[in-house]
């Protein structure tokens, strides 16, 4: 049943997996973890503090063999950190594809 009180369009679904993410049009990834993703937006955890309106490009590959890897085109909402060398990033998907 939905939360009618809460003020988010889409549920967030937990999906700890590994996530890659890397600057538009730039080789070196980085590694990093899936927290949850929803219908607008993901959060992960990463090693770099980013800065609001980034683009990012991110690679999610679940456990599941029932979910295909895909490659989502992300704006950064907001990055905070959490623990030495750690960041909470919140991104808006602009775009998706099949890996």
């Amino acid at each position: 049943m939905l939360n009618q009180t809460e003020s988010r369009q889409f549920n967030r679904l937990d999906l700890p997996c590994v996530i890659s993410y890397k600057f538009p049009d730039s080789e070196p990834s980085y590694d990093g973890e899936c927290i949850n993703i929803s219908g607008a937006g993901i959060l992960f955890m990463g090693k770099h503090m980013l800065k609001n309106g980034m683009a990012l490009e991110l690679t999610i590959a679940t456990k599941n063999e029932l979910t295909k890897p895909l490659r989502a085109y992300v704006e950064v909402i907001r990055s905070k950190e959490v623990g030495p060398e750690q960041y909470e990033v919140a991104t808006e998907i602009k775009g998706i594809r099949e890996y």
